[in-house]
């Protein structure tokens, strides 16, 4: 009796087993399908020394997108809560000019071959344009319906907007500051980046989880790519040589390594809170991943070969980055930093 109890109480446990290992096969091949990369579970620290606290002007207020100039060395940094956009001259290491006048400035973008930066004005729903020679506003254009993050077809002479949530992406002729067309999206845009090799525009829906491509020669949609593992696809960089696409995604903390050729996702890496603002540093092959949580993600970018090679805790609120791939220095706007905005510059190590 005592035997027959045993097998009655092994039948349901045996059951079980036999279900978790099937269940464990399925994951699995899941994983497999957006594979991680190995040893992302550990801490890293990030090989970065910092090199100065440079104090901002203006209140601790949330500050956004910047943009490099590397031929002026000049660093536009987009002053969301004052409204302004900030100029660093990197070389001189101090700011040379406060442009007023840009209200809840989010995207900046400098177009060095124009002597002309591009800003977007959510408050007002513009895009503001900048000369880089007098440091002068010199037009203004509507910008659809919060204009977020830019990107520059150069052979078509367009500037393309996200318009985050007015689910469009704006575009805009730069050799007369006219919008020319709105192309519906379908939903909440994510950034928008250029791809020099296949001269179209790619822009992350966030809503729909997808990476959407534009022929900027017809400013029609030519492809809408799904991505694997995706949840609020936001953040964007394209790595034209190394023909890869890295995409930030908030709504489960990612960042998926997507291949240009094969269309489709070929990592998945862990990163901090919130990601936003991607830079890569090309001699060195170098990504940097900023996030809400305060939190930068470093990768080794060798052909196809991504790796994690460094992640910490950089400051409050660092979630914007840019790189001088000169001097390989890192740029972190922080809202406050002793009681006041400040950039913190780092250095490669």
């Amino acid at each position: 009796m005592k035997s027959l109890q045993h097998r009655h109480l092994l039948r349901p446990a045996v059951l079980w087993y036999i279900v978790l290992l099937i269940l464990s096969a399925v994951a699995g091949v899941l994983v497999q399908m957006v594979p991680s990369a190995a040893g992302e579970e550990q801490a890293h620290k990030l090989p970065l020394s910092h090199v100065a606290d440079i104090p901002l002007p203006g209140r601790t207020t949330r500050l956004d997108y910047e943009s490099y100039d590397p031929a002026r060395h000049l660093l536009f940094i987009a002053h969301l809560g004052d409204g302004e956009v900030i100029v660093f001259d990197a070389g001189a290491s101090r700011v040379i000019a406060r442009i007023a006048g840009v209200a809840s400035v989010h995207g900046v973008l400098a177009i060095p071959e124009m002597s002309r930066v591009y800003a977007s004005a959510t408050r007002t729903d513009e895009i503001v344009a900048i000369d880089e020679a007098t440091l002068k506003i010199v037009a203004r254009m509507p910008g659809g319906h919060y204009p977020d993050g830019m990107a520059y077809a150069p052979e078509v002479h367009k500037l393309y907007v996200s318009d985050e949530t007015g689910n469009t992406e704006t575009v805009i002729d730069v050799r007369d500051n006219r919008r020319v067309t709105t192309i519906p999206l379908g939903g909440e845009v994510g950034n928008t980046q250029y791809d020099p090799q296949s001269r179209h525009i790619f822009v992350n829906a966030q809503t729909s989880n997808e990476l959407v491509e534009i022929d900027p020669t017809s400013d029609r949609i030519v492809a809408r790519l799904k991505l694997a593992g995706a949840d609020h696809n936001h953040g964007l960089l394209i790595d034209s040589r190394d023909r890869l696409a890295f995409i930030a995604c908030q709504g489960n903390d990612r960042l998926l390594v997507f291949d240009m050729g094969t269309r489709r996702v070929v990592q998945s890496f862990g990163i901090g809170g919130d990601p936003d603002v991607l830079a890569f540093d090309p001699a060195p092959g170098t990504l940097y991943v900023a996030g809400e949580a305060g939190v930068v993600s470093m990768f080794s970018v060798r052909g196809s070969n991504v790796a994690k090679i460094g992640e910490g805790h950089l400051g409050p609120n660092a979630h914007v980055v840019a790189v001088d791939p000169t001097t390989h220095r890192s740029y972190f706007p922080l809202k406050d930093v002793g009681g006041r905005p400040g950039l913190r510059i780092m250095s490669a190590q």
